[in-house]
């Protein structure tokens, strides 16, 4: 199951790069949330299922460009910590490079929450993996 996990998590992130935002959903639980409370900036809280697609569109009209490059994709138990960085080009041509984690958690094959963290250990640790 969790190499079927990192998959998911693939084409995830895929899906976001090509902009097709319903297929980033693709395998989200109904009960879905989306945890950006550890961000920094307009987007932060917790999302439910029903407010990503607003959310995601939201943020990418803002950009020329946007792209999410995973660093690796590192499987957990029931979860996989995938570190990227995001690269994007403003409409006025500013360039952006930001770096985070993600934090996927799977239940029963489904997406049940996708938790930012600003720092690597921070998301390992979350995850449940030992410093």
């Amino acid at each position: 199951m969790a190499q079927e996990n990192v998959e998911i998590v693939r084409a995830g992130i895929d899906a976001f790069n090509r902009g097709d935002f319903e297929a980033l959903l693709k395998d989200a639980a109904p009960d879905f949330e989306y945890d950006l409370s550890r961000g920094v900036g307009p987007w932060r809280g917790v999302y439910g299922r029903g407010q990503v697609l607003s959310l995601v569109n939201d943020l990418v009209e803002h950009w020329e460009r946007i792209r999410i490059e995973p660093h690796e994709l590192i499987e957990v138990g029931e979860h996989v910590v995938a570190p990227w960085t995001m690269r994007g080009a403003g409409r006025d041509g500013i360039e952006l490079e930001a770096r985070a984690t993600f934090v996927w958690t799977f239940r029963n094959g489904s997406v049940v929450r996708l938790c930012l963290y600003q720092e690597l250990d921070e998301a390992l640790e979350a995850a449940g993996l030992p410093e």
